[in-house]
């Protein structure tokens, strides 16, 4: 079964699927700035484009580029930023 998922007026949108190993989303954000919440531990992989992201307990934020991935573990909350579109993969765990 595919999920389709849409945030922030559509400005965020994936398609969600499971694999053998969890759950993961596949999707692309428009250019913006966006704070999302953790229910599980997340890996985020940048697929196209860049984020430029403050983790948790974070004083700095920090770019993302293609191929490049980064954590956040579960109930947390995390800032994003982007210039370009963006495609992602994110895998629950």
């Amino acid at each position: 079964m595919i999920s389709v998922n849409e945030y922030f007026d559509g400005n965020v949108k994936s398609m969600g699927y499971k694999t053998a190993t969890g759950t993961s989303t596949l999707g692309v954000m428009n250019p913006g700035s966006y704070e999302f919440g953790t229910s599980q531990h997340e890996t985020m992989r940048v697929i196209e484009g860049e984020m430029t992201v403050k983790l948790p307990n974070a004083t700095d934020w920090k770019t993302f580029k293609a191929g490049e991935a980064y954590e956040i573990d579960a109930n947390k909350k995390f800032q994003v930023k982007v210039t370009v579109q963006t495609s992602y993969l994110c895998q629950y765990k």
